[in-house]
């Protein structure tokens, strides 16, 4: 893995001066490497996410353009790609369904929410080391049954589709990588059906297995043919040596999906449910306020219907925070939520590629001890048969009966095997005629199974038959495999083909650790300042809140401030002395002049 050279395209872009390099130790949930200055907070209405930091320095490298989109995305303006619209149609279709106008600088693209899945989907098998975002997730099962004809054309959920499709596009709009691919630029010209976007190049030269693909051009038609011998291991299969960064960057990704998934979105449903309760009930008190006041006459009417109206300003104050928080708060956790599914899926190649290499270098190195012990036995053979043939070469020097006879072998070195080929070679008369090479193993003994068949019966004929059939030379046999494994290396070239295998496996891993570690680093930066600014929505929602309520409430205030004085209201105590008790005033001592009786004395006189 020394020779690869690294290609990460996140360091070559000047765009991204802090990226992290294939060595640093930078895990998910670490600082970045590099310093990213704070974006100035923003207002609860500007559309989430955040712009970030990037897009100014990412449009001042670029000169050449592939069409007007890519010029209008890279113009250097901060462009916001906005969903204007959600409408209901029928075109080319038997039954209806909702369409998203889609609006960049003066282009204007239609899109269905299937359309929007298959882009992302194409995005994921072009770009397998970058984390693509997500779109919003379909409707369950049991929206259908709550809703059931009327899920598709739910007001809610058509709207919290279209601020979501938003955020994805713009999402994909900010990335260094995916903001140029021209698949991208295509989706959002409304001239160009989506159809013959997916039955045209790149899309359709994607392998049917991304693994078996290289990891920075899996539509490379130029691909070498090692690729076909790489295996295609699950993400469950362990390593031998895994890389303690990625190791760190899956703990840190499930701990951090368990905490957004689990006790984050559960508290916020709970908050939000807590909060349109509230609003509600303000609504009805303010109804209600508001009936009683016609029941009333003077400064006590206009009290109770002033507090009718601060009641319903803080239901529709209380009703716009909670779309604040749906819309600044809950939407985007949802989507962090998603995000960290997505990294574990990244992280899963990345880890399946590794198995991938691991598993070459094993199939190579069997593949080479096995060619080696091939190799040892072949030269075992070459070596018994040199020695036969010197045997033979030997023989006919000897006398006819000498060469007969078993109890004098002509060289003590193959001993053993003349007395085995002496037999069936006197037989056929040719004893003093060797051939220069070992004949094929001609089976069982003729002979001998002409001596022993006619006294057999059934059962031991074939016995003898089947024993004779497995009576193979075990020379023959080694040789014969050698043989067969020879040309099957030769005509399959399997052990080049690993050897490719494992170079480009080397590559995909090297390429593939530096580009998601890489990509890592971005969405770390990006995930701090969207939370950052999560935050800040938040605290300027509730800033808001407050500042309506306190406008509503001084104003009521104000009217019951108006009312006058109740007839038994007791006079302000005297301050005279401490010891004077609230029965010393006299009557008529008031500032008013008029006599006012003691509400206790009344009751009292009952």
């Amino acid at each position: 893995m020394d020779t690869f050279e690294d290609e990460n395209p996140f360091e070559d872009a000047s765009h991204l001066p802090s990226e992290a390099s294939s060595t640093s130790k930078v895990a998910l949930y670490e600082p970045p490497s590099g310093q990213l200055s704070p974006s100035s907070p923003t207002s609860p209405t500007r559309p989430f996410p955040s712009p970030g930091t990037h897009r100014a320095q990412q449009n001042s490298y670029k000169t050449e353009f592939c069409c007007g989109t890519d010029r209008v995305l890279h113009s250097g303006d901060d462009v916001e790609i906005l969903i204007t619209d959600a409408q209901k149609t029928s075109v080319n279709a038997s039954s209806p369904y909702i369409v998203y106008v889609i609006r960049t600088g003066n282009a204007e693209a239609r899109h269905r929410y299937s359309e929007f899945e298959s882009f992302r989907q194409s995005l994921a098998k072009l770009y397998p080391t970058l984390i693509i975002p997500p779109i919003p997730s379909k409707n369950t099962i049991g929206d259908y049954a709550v809703k059931q004809a009327k899920a598709k054309e739910d007001a809610a959920m058509i709207a919290r589709r279209k601020r979501m499709l938003q955020t994805f596009l713009n999402r994909v709009a900010r990335h260094p990588i995916l903001s140029n691919e021209h698949v991208f630029h295509r989706f959002l010209d409304g001239e160009v059906s989506w159809t013959e976007v997916l039955n045209s190049p790149p899309i359709t030269l994607l392998p049917k297995n991304i693994l078996k693909a290289p990891s920075h051009n899996p539509t490379d038609q130029n691909a070498s043919p090692a690729y076909s011998v790489l295996a295609n291991p699950s993400a469950a299969h362990p390593l031998r040596n895994p890389d303690q960064r990625f190791l760190d960057s899956e703990a840190f990704t499930h701990k951090f999906a368990n905490h957004v998934s689990g006790p984050m979105e559960k508290v916020t449903r709970r908050v939000i449910k807590r909060w349109t309760d509230y609003a509600q009930d303000h609504a009805d008190l303010g109804a209600t306020l508001n009936g009683f006041s016609l029941n009333e006459t003077g400064g006590l009417s206009g009290a109770i219907e002033k507090t009718g109206q601060a009641a319903d300003a803080t239901y529709m104050s209380t009703t716009k925070l909670l779309q604040d928080l749906e819309q600044n708060w809950a939407e985007p956790l949802h989507e962090y939520a998603q995000f960290a599914s997505i990294i574990k899926k990244l992280l899963a190649y990345r880890h399946q590629k590794h198995v991938q290499y691991e598993m070459t270098q094993d199939a190579l190195a069997n593949k080479r001890d096995s060619l080696e012990e091939l190799e040892k036995s072949e030269h075992e053979a070459k070596r018994l048969e040199e020695a036969l043939t010197r045997g033979r070469v030997t023989a006919p020097s000897s006398p006819p009966s000498q060469q007969q006879s078993s109890s004098t072998p002509s060289s003590p070195e193959i001993v053993g095997e003349e007395e085995e080929e002496n037999e069936p070679a006197t037989e056929h008369g040719q004893a003093n005629s060797w051939p220069t090479a070992l004949p094929a193993h001609p089976g069982p003994n003729p002979a001998r199974r002409r001596t022993r068949a006619p006294g057999m019966g059934l059962l031991n004929a074939l016995s003898y038959t089947l024993h004779g059939m497995m009576d193979v030379d075990p020379e023959t046999a080694r040789r014969n495999g050698i043989t067969k494994t020879r040309e099957t290396i030769s005509q399959a070239s399997i052990l080049t083909l690993l050897e490719d295998a494992l170079h480009l496996s080397t590559q995909d891993l090297k390429y593939s650790s530096s580009t998601i570690q890489a990509d890592l680093d971005r969405f770390q930066r990006q995930k701090v300042a969207d939370l950052r600014e999560m935050a800040l929505n938040m605290a300027q929602s509730h800033r808001e809140w407050c500042k309506k309520n306190l406008e509503a409430w001084e104003e009521a205030k104000k009217e019951v401030d108006a009312i006058p004085d109740h007839p038994n209201k007791l006079p302000p105590q005297s301050t005279g002395g401490n010891n004077a008790g609230p029965h010393d005033a006299t009557p008529g001592a008031g500032s008013s002049g008029t006599n006012r009786r003691d509400s206790t004395a009344t009751i009292n006189g009952r």
